[in-house]
């Protein structure tokens, strides 16, 4: 087995685990408003719902582009959305995301998935993922999750899958990652990632001296306020830890989805390219590390996947 075990750490180890574990696989906060609330069930008139009460915001935004990002915290559990309108047509869309193996594609585009595999059960597929705090942390410092992949949902106008884990590390629980998928009428397609997860006390007092540390400075995405300079105010602390990685995952599928189109042997690095650009453009919020020193990264996590030991 390739992942660290805990029950060999110092106290002091153990910490530090369950920190990266939060600030990592960090699955978002508790989302109250209405209109997400229209885009929980198996349907596209809900979605197309939901995308009827975000028009504005998605024509005019921090972003400038068409996305949407909301989070929230209930003081226990976590959860992060994204509602974008992407370039994607939907039965390409559909066609890239309904299988578990691209899931693990779309995982280890993420700085701290080290590892993917898909094993089968009886009751179906499973995503193990191996995550390390730092993008450079070997392999056997990395810790596991299983996430069950399920599509719940799929017809000519909309895909839903879920993946979800009931038990998470260190006491973190009832893991869910949801993706919805529509049409729109000009070619291009609706979409809505979420993903949330039960924390404990000890986790949110781990994180919290975290951001008041080495992640001191750290913000999200909504806008809070406008300094006196200016610029934006950003919001910050758990919520904004939530957004960076609703983010990357957010963008980790439009980068698998903007690789589809080419030679099948050249899809790996073009969704690296597609994926460092698009977090570039959001420096203040997602530059943790350089190009080259990414790719480089990458390719032997790559190479790891297509050679198991």
């Amino acid at each position: 087995m390739w992942f660290a075990h805990a029950s060999n750490d110092s106290p002091q180890q153990r910490l530090c685990r369950l920190l990266w574990v939060v600030l990592l696989v960090g699955i978002s906060a508790l989302l109250i408003p209405a209109r997400a609330a229209l885009a929980e069930g198996q349907s596209v008139e809900a979605l197309r719902a939901a995308r009827e009460t975000l028009l504005t915001t998605l024509s005019h935004n921090q972003f400038q582009r068409p996305i949407h990002l909301e989070s929230s915290d209930n003081g226990k559990r976590l959860r992060g959305d994204i509602y974008a309108d992407i370039n994607s047509p939907f039965a390409a869309v559909s066609k890239a995301l309904d299988e578990p193996n691209d899931w693990c594609d779309i995982m280890l585009t993420h700085l701290n998935t080290k590892q993917c595999h898909v094993q089968q059960d009886k009751t179906g597929s499973v995503l193990v993922l191996g995550i390390v705090r730092r993008l450079d942390h070997p392999i056997e410092q990395a810790i596991e999750l299983a996430l069950r992949y399920r599509v719940t949902a799929a017809t000519p106008e909309y895909l839903q899958v879920e993946l979800e884990s009931p038990q998470g590390p260190f006491g973190t629980s009832n893991y869910r990652i949801l993706l919805q998928a529509t049409a729109l009428p000009d070619g291009r397609s609706f979409l809505h990632f979420s993903y949330a997860y039960d924390s404990t006390t000890l986790t949110r007092m781990v994180t919290q001296a975290y951001l008041a540390t080495i992640g001191r400075g750290k913000v999200g995405f909504t806008i809070v306020g406008q300094r006196t300079d200016g610029t934006p105010d950003y919001l910050g602390g758990i919520r904004g830890l939530v957004e960076r990685n609703a983010m990357r995952y957010f963008l980790a599928i439009e980068a698998y989805l903007g690789a589809v189109g080419v030679a099948p042997a050249d899809q790996f690095e073009k969704r690296l390219d597609i994926w460092f650009s698009a977090i570039e453009r959001y420096p203040r919020q997602l530059h943790d590390v350089e190009r080259a020193h990414y790719l480089e990264v990458k390719r032997a996590d790559h190479q790891r996947r297509l050679s198991p030991s």
